[in-house]
């Protein structure tokens, strides 16, 4: 019996890690990179690379693919109690990370900017996503005559 619960509980676990590593990273391309791509392409549209679209529609397939298989795996090989543990375990994590995946949460713009500022052509708005810098993006694209829309304002 301690076997059986010590054994739900690391399922748990991995259910939990499941759940923070593909399925945030599928929510974050969809809720947070997808949006925040098409608003900087709105304002002007070689301001950002279409290669931007194309690394997150790959992140996107191949983190549902991944997520998939393991849920796959799991569903196939696990009895009853240790797959209710895991979805268990993948719920809190989306819980705890649900209200946060929005471009205009900090971290996720943070993300965000760190992840794509490699597909932004100039030197100077690069370099203030590189740094996560709200403020000098801001400043930047006021000096190229682009509206700064798309950063949102931080508390």
């Amino acid at each position: 019996m301690e076997i059986k619960i010590m054994l739900a509980a690391a399922v748990f676990f991995g259910g939990w890690l499941w759940s923070y590593l593909f399925i945030r990273q599928f929510l974050f391309n969809l809720v947070t990179a997808f949006p925040l791509i098409k608003k900087i392409k709105s304002l002007q549209e070689d301001l950002i690379a279409v290669g931007a679209v194309r690394y997150t529609v790959v992140s996107l397939i191949t983190c549902g693919v991944v997520a998939a298989i393991i849920l796959a795996v799991v569903i196939r090989f696990c009895p009853k109690y240790l797959l209710i543990s895991f979805l268990v375990g993948a719920a809190m994590a989306l819980i705890m990370l649900l209200n946060k995946l929005s471009p205009n949460n900090r971290p996720m713009f943070d993300a965000f900017c760190s992840s794509y500022c490699r597909f932004v052509a100039d030197d100077e708005l690069r370099t203030a996503m590189f740094n996560k810098k709200p403020g000098q993006i801001k400043t930047r694209l006021r000096a190229m005559g682009i509206l700064d829309t798309f950063v949102p304002e931080f508390k």
